[in-house]
């Protein structure tokens, strides 16, 4: 699911598909109560792994604030357990922005090159802030979203890449997210449990599109979970960084409601 904000990675890799139901649950926010997540046996099982790999569902619950740059352009802040974002940049016209928010109310406030926004301004970098973070976490997370209210896993079948052996998990989605209508498949490497590469096929593609496939690569750990920050396309030359990744222990209240104070 994604915020339609780019049609193919190899055009425009600064926005790209995204699924709401992602950060819904870890934020303990709810768009319309999606129904429990469904899969299969086997599916469950792989993925349970996963996530074991990554650090454990407690590590993961545990971790409360996120902080990442998304392809030199974005930098989020963001506390999960109260909602609250903060992300600045620049837009694609080259004026920097902060956008203080917070995810379950969507109400916040907003500033264009040092201008606070206001009226049908401030709506417009509202939802360019909620529609970043819904496109640029889960290129950060998405390992971590499989057996999220709404998200339907399956089994997928077995491919061997460069020697090693990998399962593989399909993932779509059941009226959650911006566009429910996307579809994904993770290559989960036999050895380390971990998620090598993705592709997707969104509902803003053209029946002759061909998937979008990228490699995640780097995998470290971060705070008490393993992320990824880098990812490079398959068949192309494009290359995506996560980068200034952390995971705080606590981050400054000010961080998410004055937009002078740095990150």
């Amino acid at each position: 699911m994604r915020s339609d904000l780019a049609r193919r990675p190899s055009a425009a890799v600064l926005l790209l598909a995204a699924a709401l139901g992602l950060a819904l649950a870890t934020a303990g926010l709810r768009a319309e109560d999606p129904a429990p997540a469904v899969s299969d046996p086997k599916a469950d099982a792989i993925a349970a792994q996963e996530m074991q790999a990554l650090g454990g569902r407690e590590a993961w619950d545990a971790t409360r604030y996120l902080r990442f740059t998304f392809a030199g352009r974005r930098t989020h802040t963001w506390d999960r357990s109260t909602g609250r974002h903060r992300v600045e940049g620049k837009t694609r016209d080259g004026k920097s922005f902060v956008v203080l928010e917070n995810l379950g109310t969507r109400e916040g406030r907003a500033w264009q090159d040092g201008k606070e926004a206001t009226g049908d301004d401030l709506k417009k970098m509202l939802e360019l802030g909620y529609g970043t973070w819904v496109n640029d976490t889960y290129w950060l997370l998405m390992p971590y979203k499989m057996k999220d209210p709404g998200v339907h896993l399956a089994y997928g079948g077995e491919d061997t890449i460069g020697g090693k052996r990998y399962d593989k998990l399909t993932l779509s989605f059941d009226h959650v997210g911006l566009t429910p209508g996307d579809h994904y498949t993770a290559w989960i490497n036999r050895d380390t449990h971990l998620m090598d590469r993705w592709s997707y096929v969104l509902e803003s593609m053209k029946p002759t599109d061909p998937p979008g496939v990228w490699d995640w690569t780097g995998w470290q750990r971060y705070g008490s979970i393993e992320l990824a920050p880098h990812r490079v396309e398959v068949g192309g030359d494009a290359k995506l960084e996560l980068s200034d990744i952390a995971v705080p222990a606590s981050v400054p209240d000010a961080v998410f409601t004055d937009p002078a104070v740095p990150r």
